[in-house]
Formats: structure tokens, sequence, C-alpha cells
């Protein structure tokens, strides 16, 4: 009695979409999600403080941020760096213009 045959099926078999995924296929992927909500946040600075200076702050106080004037805003999805961006007015409204969109590994540097 032989053994039983292991190869493995023809590449005709395997739907070519499983073999080697185009840019198309992840098109399809992104239709699919395009409906889901996501968080975006603009972070403008940070800034470290002891719990006795944040219970001194009072009204009208201001507080200095790390980030220089004119230096690119962070722009956060789902708590990840998405890019980067500059801050605008929009009539009473405040918006981002979005100047960079970073690669995924860039985001280890924020």
């Amino acid at each position: 009695m032989s053994p039983p045959d292991r190869t493995p099926p023809p590449a005709a078999a395997v739907p070519e979409a499983l073999i080697a995924p185009t840019p198309h296929a992840s098109l399809g992927a992104m239709f699919l999600l395009r409906d889901v909500e996501v968080e975006i946040t603009l972070e403008i600075g940070r800034r470290r403080m002891r719990i006795a200076d944040v219970l001194k702050l009072a009204n009208g106080q201001t507080l200095e941020l790390a980030k220089a004037a004119g230096e690119p805003l962070d722009i956060f999805v789902n708590g990840r760096l998405l890019g980067r961006g500059e801050a605008v007015v929009l009539g009473d409204r405040y918006g981002v213009r979005i100047t960079e969109i970073v690669s995924p590994g860039d985001d280890a540097q924020s």
C-alpha cells in the first residue's frame, strides 16, 4: 500500500486573491469599513505637572505647552498617530490642515 499523497493542490485550485492580494483587494476591505466610526484627536501639546500644581489651577490661567508655536500638530486616530498638520480657523471653529501622513512604523517616535 502506498503512502497518502500529501502534495499541495495546484495553484489553480486556490483563488488568486488568497495567493497574492492585489491593491484592488485591499480597496474591497476598506469599502466594507467605510461606515465604522473612529475617534480623531488633534494634539496641540503636552505638559507634565505635579498633582499639587494641577490643584492650584484657576480660571483664566495659561499653561505653557512643550510644543513650540508653528510646530506641526499630531493627528491621532483611535490613539494611533495618523499624521501631522497645522491648525486653521474655519469661521468660528478650529480645524486642521493635514500636511503629512506617517507610515505605520513612524508612530514610535511620538
